[in-house]
């Protein structure tokens, strides 16, 4: 399979409000539910009273602050996310962008300072302790990088996969046949028997993702799952998380530093000074020669105020700093250095620009 696509100036900008339906109608999801269908994510021009209505995983302006040692620290800073049931989805960004604090908000394990978060319908601000436990249980599972903490080393794969529908109290031929189906559908059918000591990376990690689902989970959380792993083990391990994605429908989010993972996903969600700043949508053509090619295109997020951040790059080769010139045209808007005027352009108010080039 062939990949292309490429950045460029003027790139579509997915927007979080407003009408975009040509958008929506050239996107659409896709037969078995993935896909990225804009007009399912609550993206309609005469229905804006609720932002992600219909969505699987919804954002609205997350903050999360932190106090260590008397300072406080804005980890998330209005971040805005939409996930649809189904979808396979990467969160990426640099170390300290907020993509940790986002995973931890959304598994359970943290609680936003303000905005929504809300995930199977599932209102994450509203819980009890006790909804906590019932919610990381039934609703959500995990697969962290450190293979230690997914798998217990005294217990064999099947015994591991079979513990969570004990917790549940799930009757002892659901659980034989439900830790079979997992194993066998993760290929990792063989090891039913070995204790973790004896499974390799790559086993351990597949194990452990049989273990996320053994509940019937609606979403599953991967932190960095490909981590310790080698380039083709990574491929065996990533290539489990999309059978789980297409063979049992769950819906799941990998928050990575990997490329190679980045780029194996229906969509890249990059997150840069806690808020979302860009995502690159992959669908799969047929080229003119016949071949299956996968054609990335990266699109700016404008958030439900107006904001946009610019690519880092994009600032720099155009040298923009401190404000710009905007000009709405029939179907797209320019934007250009302050010093430097377009001929025979009407400027209109310029926009300005802050340090990390939001606009």
């Amino acid at each position: 399979m062939n990949q292309r696509g490429g950045r460029r100036i003027g790139v579509p900008v997915v927007a979080r409000r407003g009408d975009e339906r040509r958008t929506s109608e050239k996107r659409s999801a896709a037969p078995n539910g993935r896909g990225f269908d804009l007009a399912a994510l609550g993206y309609r021009a005469k229905d804006q009273t609720r932002f992600g209505a219909g969505a699987h995983i919804v954002c609205d302006n997350l903050v999360r602050i932190y106090k260590a040692e008397g300072i406080e620290v804005v980890a998330l800073q209005g971040l805005d996310l939409l996930v649809e049931q189904g979808e396979l989805v990467a969160i990426v960004g640099a170390s300290g962008s907020g993509k940790s604090t986002l995973l931890n908000i959304l598994s359970g394990l943290d609680v936003p300072t303000a905005g929504l978060a809300s995930v199977a319908g599932q209102d994450l601000l509203a819980m009890s302790a006790a909804d906590r436990v019932t919610y990381r249980r039934e609703v959500v599972g995990f697969v962290w990088q450190e293979t230690a903490r997914n798998l217990l080393p005294y217990l064999t794969a099947a015994e591991n996969v079979a513990l969570p529908m004990t917790i549940a109290g799930r009757s002892k031929n659901e659980r034989r046949a439900r830790v079979g189906e997992l194993l066998d559908v993760l290929g990792v059918g063989s090891c039913a028997d070995r204790k973790p000591a004896e499974l390799s990376g790559g086993e351990q990690q597949r194990v452990a993702i049989a273990v996320a689902t053994a509940n019937a989970p609606e979403v599953i959380f991967a932190d960095e799952p490909t981590g310790e792993l080698d380039t083709s083990t990574s491929e065996l391990v990533f290539e489990a998380l999309r059978a789980a994605n297409r063979e049992l429908g769950v819906t799941i989010v990998v928050v990575t530093h990997d490329p190679l993972v980045a780029t194996q996903v229906d969509r890249t969600v990059a997150i840069r000074d806690g808020r979302t700043s860009s995502e690159v949508v992959r669908r799969t053509s047929i080229s003119e020669h016949g071949h299956e090619e996968v054609i990335a295109e990266e699109y700016a997020v404008l958030d439900r105020a107006g904001r946009v951040q610019l690519p880092r790059d994009f600032v720099d080769a155009l040298e923009l700093s401190r404000r710009v010139r905007l000009e709405l045209e029939p179907d797209h808007v320019g934007l250009w250095p302050d010093q430097q005027p377009r001929a025979g352009a009407v400027p209109t108010r310029p926009a300005g620009l802050d340090d990390e080039g939001a606009a």
